[in-house]
């Protein structure tokens, strides 16, 4: 019996792994296919939009599954579940009231509206933005994970991270595929287009998200010594790479030059606390 419970558990990490790397595949496919959509126009079957609707789900789903490899499948799940309400609910206060993010009209290429007001892909783009930021500093504080205060800094570099993800996004979101569009406010300063409030928004309410899911983050059982994991950055990387050829197509050249000089700074960070 012990035997052919080691049997089992072979094959079932052996199918969950080619699980994975199916997923990564499909991934890959639909990031090539959005890529090549920026820059000549492909006659796809189908309504419009449903390429970077397949990535983003894709993008949610490894992101999940790549996290239940070192975690158990129903605190990702939870965890998935609670930043994608929290950012809805954020998102449709900001909606009727412009704030926390400024005031913004949802497009038409945005979608079906949640609740009559949220584009259904915003809360998959948080949980994708935040889980894979989370990921991406815990590479970068790799060297500093067994100090006391490795647990703040790893909340407040994630929220960095996802505001710096944000940065990327937007300019994208509003200017290139025009999910929306950002209504005058009454501060003059903005970053292409964007009030800057926006920015700072969102690093708030992943604080505060991250202050409530944080403890169904913690592995119980750690190993002591894992391996890095370097999907979050490939996740990370690829969206802002994304991002800046979207803007390239526009010639938002301050953004492309943001979005390349983020993703080669972290990319190299990043690499750096693997290593250690």
């Amino acid at each position: 019996m012990p035997f052919k419970s080691q049997t089992d558990n072979l094959v079932t990490k052996k199918l969950a792994g080619l699980g994975r790397h199916f997923l990564t595949a499909l991934l890959l496919t639909a990031f090539t296919l959005v890529l090549m959509k920026l820059w000549r126009p492909l006659q796809l079957p189908g309504k419009p939009g449903w390429p970077e609707a397949a990535l983003l789900l894709l993008a949610t789903v490894s992101t999940i599954a790549a996290m239940a490899r070192h975690l158990p499948l129903q605190n990702v799940l939870s965890v998935a579940l609670a930043i994608a309400l929290a950012s809805g609910a954020a998102t449709w206060l900001d909606v009727k009231t412009g704030i926390p993010f400024g005031q913004f009209t949802v497009g038409g290429n945005a979608g079906p509206e949640l609740l009559a007001a949220v584009p259904w892909a915003l809360p998959l783009a948080w949980v994708v933005a935040i889980l894979n930021s989370r990921g991406v500093a815990r590479l970068i504080l790799r060297p500093w994970r067994k100090t006391r205060a490795y647990g703040f800094w790893l909340i407040g570099l994630t929220s960095g991270l996802t505001m710096l993800f944000d940065l990327a996004l937007d300019p994208f979101a509003s200017q290139v595929r025009h999910y929306w569009y950002w209504e005058p406010t009454q501060f003059p300063a903005s970053w292409q287009g964007a009030p800057l409030v926006n920015f700072f928004g969102w690093a708030v309410v992943t604080l505060l998200i991250l202050a409530f899911v944080t403890p169904m983050l913690i592995n119980k059982n750690p190993i002591h010594r894992r391996p890095p994991d370097f999907h979050p950055l490939g996740v990370w990387l690829g969206g802002v790479l994304l991002f800046g050829a979207g803007s390239a197509t526009l010639g938002l050249w301050p953004a492309v030059a943001l979005d390349g000089i983020a993703g080669a700074v972290v990319a190299v960070f990043a690499v750096r606390g693997a290593r250690w």
